[in-house]
């Protein structure tokens, strides 16, 4: 059985799409921009700003299921650039201190203004 996962701590989804779905002891979270979820806006074009509020939202779409980040055993992170790689990476770290989740990473187009997504699969028993 599928359950949706919606919280106002985090951005609303602009598409048919939910902000996350529980299954099977599995949470499949949706890609997250770096969208404040109080005021509708893109953070400021830096990628150290736009990763803490992008984990800041996956943290919150988390929590409103009763999981955390140390639930987190996937992620996939979407770049505008592979020059962003490493400052991402400063930032990204210090949500996955220990035992950080398998991950991808890859550079593609995203909505103008973003310089990251991050979508991430969380598991609990």
């Amino acid at each position: 059985m599928k359950k949706v996962v919606a919280t106002p701590n985090a951005p609303k989804p602009v598409g048919p799409y939910s902000q996350a779905i529980e299954a099977g002891g599995f949470l499949f979270v949706s890609g997250q921009l770096a969208i404040n979820p109080k005021d509708g806006k893109l953070a400021a074009p830096d990628i150290t700003v736009q990763t803490r509020q992008v984990m800041e939202n996956i943290k919150a779409i988390l929590e409103a299921a009763d999981y955390t980040l140390k639930d987190v055993v996937q992620t996939t992170v979407y770049l505008s650039s592979m020059t962003l790689f490493d400052e991402f990476n400063r930032e990204y770290s210090k949500y996955f201190q220990t035992d950080a989740p398998a991950r991808a990473t890859v550079a593609t187009e995203l909505k103008s203004g973003a310089l990251v997504e991050v979508s991430v699969v969380a598991y609990r028993d």
